[in-house]
């Protein structure tokens, strides 16, 4: 391997966090009404729930980049003389981001490229792009940076609270049986992405702060005297982080800081406003 092109979905929310390594972010668009933005560039986190917040009524959709944009970026990391590329997607349950991705890189010669379904979404991807580059820079082949990847994706959890399930209803991440089911009885599930990257409920709860409470306790519990590195990912709600990070480290002082990260709008269009989320990565002995 002579050099290494890093890519990342913008499902991500890799801009928002500080960083000086090379990688390309794939953007998806945001749909609002009748009018087009691409994430990040055009539309940023706090502007999108600021607009969901202000009118309800506003329901976003969302469109990811076409196998041709991702061919324009392989072949623009070729022409800078990349011969092997990493591109980091959102879990291939949740969007066409991974299908699209392969695709493309069957129609460019001479680099290997290595489309990574991260399983999940957030945080985790920024992880697994900066152990990419990490490795690269230590002198590790492609073969041994794809088995830290791995790692990652099989050793890590989201638990997460929305407050309210409409969005990810209406794009689908949910059933609407479900759905029903928790507009009638009022139920805020406690949801967690599974190992296939999956959206799954697991518990029917009946408030957004019990659901939030609920989230902390299955975090605690699952994590008991295990080394991991934890953190926390939202949907515009500063509130809700503050109350998790003081909870939790209540009761693990020696987790000393817990990082929070944003959703990025291709995400919160999914997730809808204050979604919260709290999760973990198991750190390698």
């Amino acid at each position: 391997m002579k050099k290494l092109g890093l890519m990342v979905c913008t499902n991500s929310a890799i801009d928002y966090i500080n960083h000086d390594i090379d990688v390309r972010v794939v953007r998806s668009t945001i749909i609002l009404g009748d009018k087009e933005y691409v994430d990040y560039e055009e539309l940023t986190a706090d502007k999108f729930y600021d607009k969901l917040e202000e009118d309800s009524s506003i329901f976003p959709r969302t469109a990811m980049a076409s196998t041709g944009k991702m061919l324009e970026f392989y072949q623009d990391l070729k022409n800078e003389g990349c011969d092997t590329i990493i591109f980091v997607t959102i879990s291939h349950n949740m969007s066409g981001i991974y299908d699209n991705a392969v695709m493309a890189s069957k129609m460019i010669d001479d680099v290997d490229i290595r489309v990574f379904d991260s399983l999940t979404v957030g945080y985790i991807e920024c992880k697994l792009i900066f152990t990419a580059y990490e490795g690269y820079k230590a002198g590790k082949t492609i073969d041994e940076i794809i088995e830290d990847l791995e790692y990652i994706r099989d050793n890590n959890r989201i638990y997460f609270a929305v407050s309210n399930l409409k969005y990810l209803v209406k794009n689908g991440r949910l059933t609407n049986a479900q759905a029903f089911m928790a507009n009638v009885l009022k139920i805020k599930p406690l949801l967690f992405i599974d190992e296939e990257g999956r959206v799954k409920s697991i518990e029917k709860i009946r408030t957004f702060k019990k659901a939030v409470n609920r989230v902390i306790e299955k975090f605690l519990l699952e994590t008991e005297g295990i080394d991991i590195e934890p953190f926390i990912i939202h949907a515009n709600n500063p509130e809700t982080v503050e109350y998790i990070r003081d909870k939790v480290l209540e009761k693990r002082p020696e987790y000393k800081e817990i990082k929070d990260y944003l959703l990025t709008p291709a995400v919160g269009a999914h997730s809808g406003p204050k979604a919260i989320t709290i999760g973990y990565i198991k750190n390698r002995k």
